[in-house]
């Protein structure tokens, strides 16, 4: 699967100094600099490189100052990391190929030679917000198959802890997060239940989300 090529990404873009999360506006892995203006690298995963991989690449130019792909290069050299014409193809794209061996070595074929440009402000800053808004990295690149811890449901997790000893009023459970009063009467996941005016009781499905997705100090990644 497309996860166990995350942790050996993640630590290749760490080390270049981008604090990396996964599974940010639809991308595998997003990484931003601590510069200014920071600098935001967008790498997506596949098991071998295709011309999908490709696609996805020059979609996320939109977005970001750089793209990489990254997927596992052939044991037997056969994969598309071997064929000139595709590394000369990201060449020409500027988009930067990264291949992850058996044992998690990553290694760049081609490097991301000139920055992409930047044609959709909106996309770029709403990736920028959820990732600096997500607490910690609960998201394994390349999932597809779980529900995503978003930065809105870490948030309605909070609520949802805060309301797991009794029912509270809004301005109370602002304690757990600030925007308590948007989660609550929005009720996205059918999580709270409104019991008299400015009052908010947490239902059963909270109950079991609470149950799904036990809160931890250190929002480090949650079980499925």
């Amino acid at each position: 699967m497309e996860t166990t090529l995350y942790l050996p990404v993640k630590s290749f873009l760490e080390k270049a100094g981008y604090v990396v999360k996964g599974e940010i506006g639809g991308c595998d892995l997003v990484g931003i600099s601590d510069g200014d203006p920071p600098v935001v690298v967008i790498c997506e995963l596949k098991l071998s490189f295709n011309l999908e991989l490709i696609l996805q690449a020059v979609d996320r130019a939109a977005i970001s100052d750089e793209v990489w792909i990254a997927a596992r290069v052939s044991a037997k050299g056969r994969g598309r990391e071997g064929d000139r014409r595709y590394r000369d193809l990201c060449r020409r794209l500027g988009i930067g190929m990264l291949g992850v061996s058996d044992r998690g070595d990553v290694d760049v074929i081609v490097g991301s030679v000139s920055p992409m440009p930047r044609t959709n402000p909106k996309r770029r800053s709403r990736l920028m917000r959820e990732h600096k808004k997500r607490q910690g990295d609960p998201a394994v690149g390349g999932s597809t198959r779980t529900p995503l811890m978003t930065a809105y449901r870490q948030q309605a997790l909070l609520c949802a802890s805060a309301l797991a000893g009794g029912p509270l009023r809004v301005r109370d459970a602002r304690q757990a997060t600030a925007d308590a009063s948007k989660i609550l009467q929005g009720n996205v996941y059918g999580w709270f239940e409104r019991l008299e005016r400015g009052v908010y009781g947490l239902t059963d499905a909270g109950r079991d989300a609470l149950q799904k997705w036990p809160q931890t100090a250190d929002a480090s990644p949650l079980a499925d």
